[in-house]
């Protein structure tokens, strides 16, 4: 085996761990998931596994990471002059889309919430600089009556919980839907009816 072809199998390897570790962690949280799983789930002996990581706490910090820096990325990006419309469309059309895509993200995201956010407190002070820059965009959009008055930081977290809310809590969406477990949510129609819901609410 060359060299090149013993990287590409690391690579696939590590894919394969973080993979497994995302479902685990997602279902089960830090400390309820198993190794022995997560090595099962990736395909190798779990002696194996700690060949790739040092820890459970490590594996679980570094996705977590990768989760924090891609949601950043995609939907920490307005300015003053942005049409609040168009911002607060193109933001609901992307999060819901990308929550449904990655419905293991979210939920392993949820679950760090949920226990206190312990690992996702070191992101809160990069995190809050975000939101505060929303918060000046969205009041300069109140001052200059191009939306009513609004409580920017409640706002933003009725975005999140609606946008998300259909990964956190899939299983009882497709139920009361009438959706099939095993078919997908219509994202068109979820994604049109928030928007109406909260550009309706914003109108001046």
């Amino acid at each position: 085996m060359t060299a090149q072809s013993k990287d590409d199998k690391r690579a696939q390897i590590k894919e394969a761990i973080r993979e497994a570790a995302l479902i685990e962690f997602a279902c089960n949280g830090l400390h309820g998931a198993s190794m022995r799983e997560i090595a099962s789930r990736a395909g190798i002996a779990k002696p194996k596994l700690y060949y790739y990581i040092s820890c459970k706490e490590d594996l679980y910090k570094d996705i977590l990471d990768s989760i924090v820096d891609r949601w950043g990325a995609l939907f920490f990006d307005i300015q003053d002059q942005d049409d609040p419309e168009v911002v607060i469309a193109k933001y609901i059309d992307t999060k819901i889309r990308h929550a449904l895509n990655n419905p293991l993200e979210c939920r392993f995201f949820a679950q760090e919430v949920s226990r206190g956010a312990p690992v996702l407190r070191a992101h809160w002070d990069q995190s809050k600089l975000s939101v505060q820059h929303a918060n000046t965009v969205i009041q300069s959009w109140i001052d200059a009556g191009k939306i009513r008055p609004v409580n920017p930081v409640v706002f933003q977290m009725q975005l999140w919980a609606v946008t998300q809310h259909y990964a956190d809590y899939e299983a009882q969406a497709k139920f009361f839907l009438g959706v099939h477990e095993d078919d997908p949510l219509d994202a068109d129609m979820l994604i049109e009816q928030a928007q109406a819901l909260f550009l309706r609410s914003i109108k001046p």
